[in-house]
């Protein structure tokens, strides 16, 4: 898990999208409420990201719960942006 001083201050959500569709996620923007998006892994395992671009602290939780459900990690993300 990265410390919050290695994340980036500010990530475009569809950036950041393709990075986990590369990573081997599936997004379901049908899945989420509102604008939210719903992840979906291999396990089936699920998160929802917001509608918004990702600040720091949205981010750190996100890749919190990426690392938890699946074998993804942050270095595994960061080639992809």
């Amino acid at each position: 898990m990265p410390s919050r001083s290695e994340l980036p201050g500010l990530i475009k959500k569809r950036k950041f999208i393709k990075a986990l569709e590369k990573s081997g996620f599936v997004i379901n923007k049908k899945g989420g409420k509102g604008g939210h998006f719903k992840v979906i892994y291999k396990n089936e395992k699920t998160i929802t990201l917001p509608s918004s671009d990702l600040r720091k602290d949205q981010l750190y939780y996100i890749v919190k719960a990426i690392e938890n459900i699946s074998d993804v990690t942050w270095d595994d993300l960061k080639k992809y942006l």
